[in-house]
């Protein structure tokens, strides 16, 4: 080989290393960290299944203060990391700031949408599938009574209670909904005393379901609800096994696909998930199968066909102005 010719060589593989097309994903969980049994954890078993699939590795980080977020990002960024996932809507500025700095590297945002070229967003529908866990829990209180327990008070955890609540009272309309958020920062996703707090006040004023859209928040309700010998509802991830035989269902946000598919092939813009598009669902397993007649099951799955068709019209607290607080 020539020393021209060995130069040539070297330098082929030079820019093959440094191409995106050959880049390891990374991704940077959110406040609660990647196993809180919901919302990162999902994320996990996506990026997790890719990388089973695939045989290759991917970088990762866990914030503990929402002033790590654009640190993190950078970190991956300077080491050549695509696509760049974060997690949550909190991560929206850092992403956007990011992507411009770095426009030939591509990045992923969940929970938000950031308009630029070399960035996917996915949002979800969770007011449809709130919507049916809400008419679950109508359907099984025996007190017409049931709770919402928040996360972070922000308009995307409106829109679950929102939902929640329009399916409740689709069921019964004189249903009556008790509803609190458990903070105003980041740490409201990892509070689990105090979510249990809330959801056993709930419970004093006659609610008998309980539903948490909390993050790790959530596993202080359902103890609070097992305790309590009341109902709750999880979400994000299937969290039936959390609780076996007090968790009605959970309100399951495909995050982990979400994740897969945008390691497995980003595509930028914004790709929007509800019941139609298997984003959003209610839960079924052994966990649950006896607190879910078959009538119940019934009567969920055809409000399930009637949104994905347009009979049933779930409004979305924040584009309809429905649900205001």
């Amino acid at each position: 080989m020539t020393t021209k010719t060995r130069r040539l060589s070297l330098l082929a593989c030079a820019l093959m290393a440094s191409s995106p097309l050959l880049a390891e994903p990374a991704v940077v969980f959110d406040m609660g960290g990647k196993f809180d049994k919901s919302f990162n954890e999902a994320a996990y078993n996506g990026m997790e299944k890719w990388k089973k699939e695939t045989g290759k590795n991917y970088l990762e980080f866990e914030i503990s203060n929402e002033s790590q977020r654009e640190q993190a990002l950078r970190r991956m960024a300077e080491k050549g990391a695509s696509p760049i996932i974060g997690i949550g809507f909190g991560q929206a500025s850092a992403i956007e700031k990011l992507a411009k700095e770095f426009p030939k590297l591509n990045f992923a945002i969940i929970d938000m949408v950031v308009n630029l070229p070399n960035v996917q967003s996915v949002v979800f529908k969770e007011q449809e599938g709130s919507f049916l866990v809400g008419a679950m829990a109508a359907m099984a209180s025996k007190t017409g009574k049931v709770g919402f327990v928040g996360g972070m008070d922000i308009p995307l955890i409106r829109k679950f209670q929102c939902g929640y609540e329009q399916g409740a009272k689709f069921v019964n309309p004189k249903t009556e909904v008790f509803a609190n958020m458990t903070g105003a920062t980041g740490s409201a996703w990892n509070d689990p005393a105090r979510g249990g707090e809330l959801a056993k006040a709930q419970f004093a004023k006659g609610a008998d379901v309980v539903f948490a859209a909390a993050g790790g928040t959530g596993i202080g309700v359902y103890q609070a609800a097992k305790d309590s010998k009341k109902l709750a509802i999880g979400v994000d991830s299937n969290q039936n096994h959390v609780q076996p035989g007090t968790m009605l269902t959970s309100m399951v946000k495909r995050v982990d696909v979400a994740v897969y598919n945008v390691a497995k092939s980003h595509k930028a813009g914004v790709s929007v998930l509800g019941l139609k598009e298997d984003g959003v669902d209610f839960a079924m397993d052994a966990h649950n199968a006896k607190l879910v007649s078959a009538d119940m099951k019934k009567k969920v799955e055809a409000m399930k066909a009637d949104i994905i068709s347009g009979k049933i019209k779930v409004a979305d607290y924040m584009a309809d102005n429905a649900c205001k607080y």
